[in-house]
């Protein structure tokens, strides 16, 4: 059954593109029809109305008009505009580094509601938690087990045994772990710590309300963040974009002194 001409969409912002003097394409994340693209004609012009309601890591209702080759948004109404994440500079590394992830695992108009509420769920709790590093990396393994990347955690990728509770690998090339034995003979892999693995299990099994709830210092932070990194970037052939933003940020801080955090450039 055909579309009618116009229609409305929850949807949240993931990407926008700037089309001629005043236009934008923007990509929207929606719970019913996936990954769309739209045309806000007049959105960069200082008094369009529509501007408030169709900026990245919003959410928002959103109405459109079918075109020959993009849609038109006709009007939008903001859902929630997660403030937070606009007026801290983390929490927008943070945000757009998550719907990065969604817009370059995603291709339009395949629905995945469960992504969605995965998404507008990191997004919600990205404004209310301080364990962030953490819910980064429930995101990170969720998202790959909707685009059907799933890491094989729980026994060896190569000889298939339970892995022992010793120091194994993880090889991104196969997508999960291997014992020691297997891990010698690969030359991607790199090293997985106890701790590390048992974490990753945990997330992957469990909802968020169990995870945030983890304690875990610094080092293993770091260790979980490379881990999962490395299989993003070798998934994606390339580096995400966001992500080299945040490393910007946390080297920024470490500096501490002359250096002020700054924002990306706005395509």
């Amino acid at each position: 059954m055909p579309r009618s001409r116009e229609y409305q969409t929850a949807a949240i912002i993931i990407k926008k593109t700037k089309l001629g003097e005043a236009d934008r394409i923007l990509t929207m994340y929606t719970p019913g029809l996936g990954k769309i693209q739209g045309v806000a004609k007049g959105v960069r012009r200082p008094k369009s109305k529509l501007s408030g309601h169709l900026e990245l890591l919003t959410y928002s209702q959103v109405t459109l008009a079918q075109g020959h080759n993009l849609d038109t948004i006709t009007g939008s109404q903001t859902i929630n505009g997660f403030t937070p994440l606009k007026t801290d500079l983390w929490l927008t590394s943070y945000g757009l580094y998550a719907i990065e992830l969604v817009n370059q695992f995603t291709a339009e108009r395949v629905v995945d509601e469960n992504l969605f509420h995965l998404l507008l769920d990191t997004l919600q709790n990205l404004c209310q938690t301080n364990n962030r590093e953490l819910l980064l990396r429930y995101f990170e393994i969720h998202l790959l087990n909707e685009a059907g990347y799933r890491p094989q955690l729980q026994e060896c990728v190569t000889c298939h045994k339970i892995l022992e509770p010793v120091t194994n690998s993880f090889c991104a090339r196969i997508g999960g772990t291997l014992c020691p034995a297997c891990g010698a003979n690969q030359p991607f892999a790199r090293p997985i710590s106890v701790d590390a693995l048992k974490v990753l299990r945990f997330i992957q099994r469990n909802d968020y309300g169990a995870v945030g709830r983890l304690k875990i210092n610094s080092a293993l932070s770091r260790e979980l963040e490379d881990i999962t990194r490395s299989y993003l970037k070798y998934l994606l052939e390339r580096e995400v974009r966001s992500a080299n933003w945040l490393d910007e940020l946390k080297e920024q801080m470490k500096q501490m002194g002359s250096l002020k955090p700054v924002k990306p450039a706005e395509e």
